[in-house]
């Protein structure tokens, strides 16, 4: 996850996304191809983390570093020993147990020692003036709360005003999903080592990674040659999905899309989905509604073609849709639930959203042709969970939902995950907090739906929808800020992200 108030490293970071757990196996095949030791890796972890310090903090002369038990204390060893020789003060503290260190941090110890530095207790006082903060506290294996020491050094560190720099991790944020289940440092930048973790793109992530960058520690040729069970993708990514149009092409390459929703009092809701998908390139659009919307969703949009929500409308609109949307402002009331199990019989590639996912919790079931998009209450419902429970392992609610309901999930959020029952997961590294606001969901909605009229694949058509509306909210907080951000605010931007061409990006 790039920093959402300064994106310009967005293109250093890589679109692989390895778990957690598989780190330690990485590494070491990684040193072993190099023909390297893991201390020679270490080394390496704390060359590259010392300088990204010095090009981001040049004037900081006093050097606060905080190291943990494990190798992510090793590499706070290493940058250390680094800093004291290019002329800076250091102050290291050091969370220190019966326990042995590993064999790497061990060295790294002993070479701080040798070169004259001090190790002081972790309730030390700290020097009255401090620059920067290192966090190589925690790294990737913690799993629950930090425990004291670790808990108190944290909370001091995020009460004092200099900033701080964690080493591939934030301590305290969970490196498998994101979750953050205590006390967790708040960086102002997270240096990631050797690969993305999930925990640096979902959860809790984007409230204490800061400014995201990344160092493959010399293994870029090695790991492009692995297989990463995950993917990051953003807009830079968009060109893979997005190809310039035939100049013969017409509207009947593009899709027809039916919209199905827009209950009484929800006229709002419908339409924001069908222009969405008209702006998105879908090349048909029609919207089955209630009566009272068939006159002001045209007033305000002519393109879209309206007709009256009845049972004889809806067969024949269903025969003529090449991708069919359900569920923006639909209800939960007959009306709603007569039209889903009208639609629900289709073969045809569909999206639920909304009131649609509210009726599929009551009666679960499984398809292939269908994607569907929940927040995280949606998702409790559909999964018989707290909303709590999804939001503390993301990850493995995804997993959840595309078991039990097939398709493909788009589980919407901070660090919004795309799955699919064949094991493909993908994050959106894109999007604000300008988002939480009425009538996103329905916006997503229209746009995924185009794409999917425009031969993508259910999966493509959901990750590249997620990255379009996630990067035009983006552009628009470039512009005005996120306070006050509207869903209708988006139009204004989709134009250059469904023709990533005329941004001039390149995957």
């Amino acid at each position: 996850m790039t920093d959402h108030t300064e994106r310009e490293n967005a293109h250093s970071l890589p679109h692989s996304v390895w778990p957690a757990q598989a780190l330690r196996q990485l590494e070491t095949e990684g040193a072993d191809h190099l023909g390297i030791t893991l201390y020679e890796l270490m080394l390496r972890a704390g060359h590259a983390a010392f300088d990204t310090v010095r090009q981001r903090w040049p004037h900081a002369r006093h050097w606060l570093i905080l190291c943990g038990q494990g190798n992510n204390g090793g590499d706070g060893y290493v940058i250390a020993r680094l800093a004291q020789a290019a002329g800076c003060q250091v102050t290291l503290l050091a969370c220190e147990s019966s326990r042995p260190l590993p064999e790497e941090a061990q060295s790294a110890r002993a070479s701080w020692l040798e070169a004259g530095g001090e190790i002081h207790a972790a309730d030390a006082i700290w020097p009255e003036q401090v620059d920067i903060i290192v966090d190589a506290l925690l790294g990737t294996g913690l799993n629950r709360a930090p425990a004291a020491p670790y808990d108190a050094l944290i909370e001091k560190a995020n009460r004092h005003p200099a900033p701080i720099f964690s080493v591939d991790m934030p301590s305290g944020l969970v490196a498998t999903n994101g979750s953050a289940p205590g006390a967790v440092i708040e960086a102002a930048m997270t240096l990631a080592l050797v690969a993305l973790k999930p925990g640096l793109l979902t959860g809790k992530a984007r409230d204490y990674v800061g400014e995201l960058r990344y160092h493959a520690l010399g293994l870029e040729e090695w790991l492009s040659g692995q297989q990463a069970p995950m993917a990051r993708y953003d807009a830079p990514f968009l060109p893979h999905w997005l190809q310039p149009r035939r100049a013969t092409s017409h509207k009947g390459d593009h899709g027809r899309l039916l919209v199905v929703g827009g209950d009484r009092g929800t006229a709002g809701a419908i339409r924001m989905a069908a222009e969405a998908a008209l702006r998105t390139g879908a090349g048909l659009v029609r919207v089955l509604t209630h009566k009272d919307n068939i006159i002001p969703i045209p007033g305000a949009r002519p393109e879209i073609m309206v007709d009256e929500l009845t049972d004889e409308a809806l067969q024949q609109q269903l025969e003529w849709a090449d991708v069919i949307v359900i569920g923006p402002g639909l209800g939960q009331k007959a009306w709603g639930k007569k039209a889903l199990s009208q639609v629900k019989n289709s073969q045809k590639p569909m999206l639920w959203d909304a009131d649609a996912l509210n009726l599929l919790a009551f009666n679960p079931d499984k398809r292939q042709n269908r994607i569907i998009t929940p927040h995280p209450g949606e998702a409790a419902r559909l999964l018989n969970l707290k909303t709590k429970e999804i939001e503390s392992d993301r990850l493995l609610a995804a997993q959840r939902l595309v078991k039990r309901y097939g398709g493909v999930v788009v589980l919407k959020g901070a660090g919004t995950i795309i799955a699919s029952e064949s094991g493909e997961m993908a994050f959106a590294d894109v999007g604000n907090a300008g988002m939480a606001s009425g009538g996103m969901g329905d916006v997503l909605s229209g746009i995924i739906g185009a794409l999917c009229g425009q031969h993508l694949t259910l999966y493509d058509a959901a990750c590249a929808g997620c990255v379009v509306h996630g990067a035009a909210a983006d552009a628009v907080a470039a512009r005005v800020g996120t306070r006050g951000m509207l869903a209708t605010d988006l139009f204004s931007e989709l134009y250059q992200f469904v023709n990533p061409e005329m941004l001039n990006i390149k995957a």
